[in-house]
């Protein structure tokens, strides 16, 4: 693993491919980051909503699915596991595994633990994405809705990010400013979105959120 950790993930591929069959419970597909600029593998709804988190406030570098497979000594014998996805972010590399907290049995730990163990070896840091706070789904589901490239006819951005720069406005402040709140909210939603201005995700997003220019994020 420490070899392993020397070596850019861009040499890296899936250990094994996806697939979906009507009697299994996964569900694969296709998530498009903007961060990276292509579409990343995913095989259920729960690594599909990582994958938006990734995107919106990790600073992704790059994410692979699949990166590793691990086998290892128990002492019922050996054992093998893959974890989810391999993150690079500017924040340092993540090993992430993703199972619903319903899910997680003794087993399942044992793998987790494992691939804990390997994430250490390599200098990486591990996470179990077991979970969302309901409002963190609700609040990515609606500034991902403006992450596709959006025109401003009207010119409303450098006024939307100077009121923010001033520091202490709220989002439906800064909507209310515009002379078109309307249209001004899709194009904040929209520079949320692509990190231009902030927000903190520990609160769902209303007309209360503070919003930060990008300048002030921490």
């Amino acid at each position: 693993m420490r070899d392993l950790a020397g070596a850019p993930v861009s040499w890296f591929g899936s250990v094994r491919t996806f697939t979906w069959r009507r009697s299994q419970r996964h569900r694969p597909g296709l998530q498009y980051l903007v961060s990276t600029g292509r579409h990343h593998g995913f095989e259920s709804l729960e690594e599909a909503r990582l994958l938006m988190v990734l995107d919106f406030a990790a600073a992704v570098v790059d994410v692979l699915a699949q990166p590793v497979r691990l086998k290892f000594a128990t002492s019922s014998g050996w054992r093998k596991h893959i974890p989810d996805f391999l993150a690079v972010t500017r924040r340092g590399v993540w090993l992430i595994d993703v199972r619903p907290r319903a899910l997680l049995d003794e087993q399942t730990r044992i793998s987790f633990a494992a691939a804990a163990e390997a994430a250490l070896a390599a200098g990486w840091h591990y996470v179990v994405v077991a979970g969302w706070r309901a409002h963190v789904e609700t609040t990515l589901g609606t500034l991902s809705s403006q992450r596709r490239p959006l025109s401003d006819p009207l010119g409303l951005r450098p006024g939307l990010l100077e009121a923010a720069a001033d520091g202490g406005a709220t989002f439906g402040e800064l909507a209310e400013r515009s002379d078109v709140p309307a249209v001004a909210r899709a194009q904040l939603l929209h520079l949320l979105w692509h990190r231009r201005l902030g927000i903190d995700l520990a609160e769902p997003l209303t007309d209360r959120s503070t919003v930060v220019l990008q300048g002030d994020l921490r």
